[in-house]
């Protein structure tokens, strides 16, 4: 009897989970369930949705002595797993009255159950998202609320004769096909999931591209040409209907439908992009009169516009419109985030074209010219062989790329803290370590309360010299250890290596220009020092070949510089 009744509550069940896969195909229920933030009117609908599936499962359910073996219980408990405890209890209420409402010695304990079983799931619901297998979870939960419906069944339903009889009869069927059906409806949720994954980390992966090809093009500048060119290669590599650039007054690229009256050099006239240029937030316009164009005929009926910033300051927009209305879709705000993050940070390298210009020293000067392009196509393209494997690992290093170039625009600035150089090594280690994984392995070792401000980009060339020269010359690679000291006199910083070393012979000539140009790095940190504090303040460097290199240096404590903050490295 037990058996048989649980082949035909796994039938019951099934119908339930064939409803959960059909509507894991349909476009609305997808965006709802993979939402990040679920609103009150979000919380509404899947109340109602999940209650009414639970209704279902009453209905579908197998008579037993008076009673009903059913399914209730995966529409209320799946509900308050994924919306938390709003959803758990609205969705209990609305299941729970209805089997109340029905009638039955039965009818008053299943009803309580049902509520007590929404709530139970939503009480779980943090623990549940947070779980490293939400399929064993959600099975082992799902059993415990079954088991709880049965107590209560036991203490409320009467007689009580009856109610051991039906408790006897049916909970093992209910208790195993209840929590596999809960269990297999949260693998569909988690198919949703998955696949938003795979589209972000393709649109990360594209977002990568864009930003390889357009490189070259934003280098050089923003301006109508390059930004022409880039809107270009964005139109050709996605499937949005028009690409727009500006800068904040007018339309610097438009390419796509809407060329003819959406021209190069007319003013920014959409209020969605002043505001965009005014607050630096994006925005979405969902439908066509949002994007306000005058023109009659005009196709373009939703877009995203997202801000473009040099150094925390908008410049221009980004935008990408669709031909149909509310089309703009989590997938396509993601990758126009992604690219306005990299075109920013492009548009702050392309200053590098015009140090001389931008940069108010001169030993500052040298020192920025040497930066190699190729560190920024090896970072992407470790980058992008992250992006399918390692997603958080990708973003990660999109941060670090990020911060790094940052730090190397840095313009105008005589010193900076101590621990903003440090942060910036580590973003351009973190990235070096991705590249060549267990060749390189790095120590921190800084004094605790140590006030020091230094010229920026003292000890970056010297920590790139070490990677690059001494370092990845090995085989099997070695270690880098970085020493901040608190001195009586001023602060040593010290960098060493166990890599390949040098001979006595080219330490002596390190530091002639035009005979050691793969020391350019050394020489202008070393030139900087000593006109900054005196000739006695250069680099120190000790090396020999097979063991290391170790350079010192030291800042003092009364040399220009203003002490105002005390920090933890």
């Amino acid at each position: 009897m037990i058996f048989q009744m649980l082949g035909d509550l796994a039938n019951r069940v099934g119908i339930i989970i064939v409803i959960a896969f059909i509507l894991s195909k349909v476009k609305i229920f997808r965006k709802l369930v993979s939402k990040n933030k679920i609103s009150y009117l979000d919380k509404l609908i899947f109340s109602i949705f999940f209650g009414i599936l639970g209704i279902i499962g009453t209905y579908s359910g197998i008579y037993v002595k008076g009673a009903l073996a059913n399914s209730r219980v995966i529409g209320v408990f799946v509900g308050g797993l994924l919306g938390g405890p709003c959803v758990g209890i609205t969705s209990g209420i609305i299941a729970g009255l209805h089997r109340w409402a029905i009638g039955g010695f039965t009818a008053l304990s299943c009803g309580i159950s049902t509520i007590v079983e929404g709530v139970l799931a939503g009480l779980v619901s943090k623990k549940f998202y947070k779980s490293n297998n939400k399929l064993s979870y959600s099975l082992i939960m799902g059993a415990i609320a079954e088991c709880i419906q049965m107590i209560i069944i036991l203490i409320i339903a009467r007689p009580i004769s009856a109610a051991t009889e039906l408790v006897s009869l049916i909970a093992i069927p209910m208790i195993v096909a209840n929590s596999l059906g809960i269990a297999i409806f949260i693998g569909i949720i988690e198919s949703i999931f998955k696949d938003q994954e795979r589209a972000a980390a393709i649109q990360a992966q594209k977002a990568l591209r864009i930003a390889n090809k357009t490189l070259k093009y934003l280098r050089k500048g923003f301006n109508e040409e390059t930004a022409y060119k880039t809107a270009k290669i964005i139109y050709d590599m996605t499937d949005v209907k028009a690409v727009a650039i500006t800068d904040t007054e007018k339309i610097l690229a438009h390419v796509g439908i809407g060329e003819d009256h959406h021209r190069t050099g007319d003013n920014v006239r959409t209020e969605l992009t002043k505001e965009v240029i005014k607050t630096g937030k994006y925005k979405v316009a969902k439908y066509s009169n949002e994007i306000s164009c005058n023109f009659d005929n005009c196709r373009l009926k939703s877009a995203i516009i997202v801000p473009l910033k040099e150094r925390n300051i908008t410049v221009g927009t980004l935008k990408l419109y669709k031909t149909a209305e509310n089309s703009i879709s989590q997938i396509d705000l993601e990758l126009a985030l992604g690219l306005a993050s990299l075109f920013s940070n492009q548009i702050e390298l392309s200053k590098l074209e015009y140090q001389e210009e931008l940069l108010a020293k001169a030993e500052l000067k040298a020192l920025q010219a040497q930066i190699n392009p190729h560190f920024l196509f090896n970072a992407i393209n470790t980058i992008v062989s992250f992006v399918r494997t390692k997603p958080d690992k990708a973003r990660e290093l999109l941060l670090h790329l990020g911060s790094y170039f940052r730090k190397n625009l840095q313009q105008g600035v005589d010193e900076v803290d101590l621990k903003k150089e440090i942060e910036h090594i580590k973003s351009y280690l973190e990235i070096e370590k991705a590249r060549f994984d267990d060749k390189l392995d790095v120590n921190f070792h800084i004094d605790k309360d140590i006030k020091c401000k230094l010229p920026p980009l003292i000890l970056q060339p010297i920590v790139e010299n070490a990677v690059k020269h001494g370092i990845l010359q090995k085989l099997e690679g070695g270690t880098i250890d970085i020493w901040a000291k608190d001195k009586e006199n001023g602060t040593e910083l010290i960098v060493q290596d166990d890599g390949i070393g040098m001979s006595e012979q080219c330490l002596q000539k390190i530091f002639n220009n035009d005979k050691n140009k793969g020391s350019i790095g050394l020489v202008n940190v070393n030139n900087r020092l000593k006109n900054k504090y005196g000739d006695k303040y250069g680099l120190q460097i000790e090396s020999k070949v097979g063991q290391g290199t170790k350079v010192t240096m030291l800042i003092p404590k009364d040399k220009g510089a203003n002490y105002d903050k005390m920090f933890d490295c």
